[in-house]
């Protein structure tokens, strides 16, 4: 089994801020459980527990419910979940996974590798679709993979190439009893720690699972509310209807301070906003033009208007929480005047007109981040045309066959650096999100850290590709936003997880 890694980053580095000023770090562990706990947040509809999904919402309720084969823990960690045990074969293409014995589902059934087989297949079934344009994203990695079950409590997991990073896959991959694949979606049977007994598009309801493997869970039952205002989400903890507001803002936690009578959390986000250059056409093929949108922007202006302080710039494509970033690698300066001798290098002495796209929502800063760009880019001889896209599912298709004009507005948020590289970056693979960057030192890297199954030597593979790309500048870095939370005063005990997940068990 390899040593347990940060699938975000092998060191915490969300801020906490609380009110008043809390030292636990997480939950306290009881034997008996506590009665109810209502959680309040933009949504709560569960969906298809196999479509792929950034919603921390939705990911926190389907993982109350369901268990992968591994899990992690509340750093980030890779920790054995339904697989009590693993192992990978020096040629990062042959995994063998070891079943814990006695597992039982919500129905009742035990838990057996036919299981863990039956409800992959269903992962890699391209028929399950898939939201905003992630419609066969896992078949793509593990389609021509053969996974089997030579044993009742064993699974094996054989790529065709190599793939180090596998667990970045498998930790969303939710199992299921075979016997209840058929009622998804609409009807919920896991083997985590609640099962669902009451659900809509407003409220679902899970109960403790009185059966489960592991240790006791923390509540009888957790009422997940569904409140689309944020700031009806602080009042309902303000008020004492809710125990926990997520997703509350930056003003949120201001009115959490002022109101007294509750805590407030903050986390860094693993969402990273950016606008995708065209590398494909136009002048986002050259390279100065690309630094140049990068030089040409003052980040700590945008955050402080756009977001009102509740993000950091970015220094390259990942956000700090995630393995691989390089902390000795800056974010690109406000520096007009290499803007404009980088545009001048480039044939663009008097400067050149661009047009961006971008949606309307996810994230729903975009219009109002958009005309501040524009702005800013004036400045230094740059015009912006901006195409706005209300439907959000369509814009995502639009950049996904590569129709879009010179830059697109986007939220990169895949929680795994190797899906990034994968579906972003790789020039050889041409990836879903992937919009004409072309590196092929980049290309064979990626290849050399998928072979690498040392934690430690790929970090640095990763490290290496993260400045190259910093520098290349596919995309223009923008920020990194802040996560933050409302709860009660019951709820002094509990601190947010590094991957923003309410998990409770």
């Amino acid at each position: 089994m390899r040593e347990g890694r940060s699938a975000l980053r092998d060191v915490l580095l969300g801020a906490v801020f609380t009110l008043p000023l809390l030292s636990s770090c997480g939950p306290p562990r009881v034997a008996t459980r506590q009665p109810v706990l209502t959680v309040v947040q933009s949504a709560v509809a569960i969906g298809d527990p196999h479509i792929v999904s950034d919603a921390l919402g939705r990911r926190s309720i389907i993982y109350s419910i369901y268990e992968a084969l591994v899990g992690l823990d509340e750093r980030g960690n890779y920790q054995p979940a339904l697989a009590e045990r693993w192992e990978v074969a020096e040629d990062a293409r042959t995994w063998t996974f070891y079943l814990r014995d006695g597992v039982r589902f919500h129905n009742d059934d035990v838990l057996t590798a036919s299981d863990v087989v039956a409800t992959l297949g269903r992962v890699l079934d391209p028929s399950i679709g898939g939201a905003f344009g992630t419609q066969g994203v896992y078949i793509s990695y593990l389609g021509s993979a053969e996974i089997t079950a030579p044993d009742d409590l064993v699974v094996k997991i054989v790529t065709k190439d190599p793939m180090a990073d596998l667990l970045d896959l498998i930790v969303d991959m939710p199992i299921s009893p075979a016997s209840e694949l058929g009622r998804l979606p609409g009807t919920y049977v896991g083997s985590g720690p609640y099962e669902v007994i009451q659900q809509s598009d407003t409220l679902v309801v899970i109960a403790a699972h009185d059966n489960y493997w592991g240790k006791t869970p923390e509540y009888e039952e957790i009422r997940w509310i569904s409140e689309s205002d944020s700031d009806k989400r602080v009042d309902a903890v303000l008020g004492g209807r809710a125990d926990i507001a997520a997703g509350i803002g930056i003003r949120g936690r201001d009115r959490i301070a002022e109101a007294g009578g509750g805590l407030a959390h903050e986390m860094d986000s693993g969402l990273a906003i950016i606008f995708m250059a065209n590398a494909l056409e136009g002048p986002g093929r050259d390279r100065r033009v690309r630094q140049a949108l990068n030089y040409a922007l003052d980040r700590d202006e945008i955050i402080s208007e756009i977001t009102h302080g509740a993000a950091k710039p970015l220094s390259g494509y990942l956000p700090p929480n995630h393995f691989g970033y390089n902390p000795e690698t800056l974010p690109y300066t406000h520096d007009p005047d290499r803007a404009r001798s980088l545009l001048a290098e480039a044939g663009y002495p008097d400067g050149l007109t661009l047009v961006f796209d971008i949606p309307q929502v996810m994230p729903d800063e975009m219009p109002e981040l958009a005309r501040m760009m524009v702005d800013q880019y004036s400045r230094v001889g740059i015009t912006v045309e901006i195409v706005e896209h209300q439907d959000r599912s369509a814009y995502s298709q639009m950049v996904r066959e590569k129709r879009i004009n010179d830059a697109a507005g986007f939220d990169s948020s895949p929680r795994s650096t190797y899906r990034v590289l994968r579906e972003k970056i790789h020039s050889g693979l041409r990836g879903p999100w992937w919009e004409g960057y072309e590196n092929e030192e980049v290309n064979a890297l990626i290849e050399e850290a998928q072979a690498t199954v040392s934690d430690t030597v790929r970090q640095a593979i990763y490290r290496q590709i993260y400045t190259i790309i910093r520098d290349d500048a596919p995309w223009i870095f923008l920020y990194n936003p802040t996560l933050y939370w409302g709860v009660g005063s019951a709820m002094e005990g509990w601190t947010p997880r590094t991957d923003g997940l309410l998990v409770f068990s």
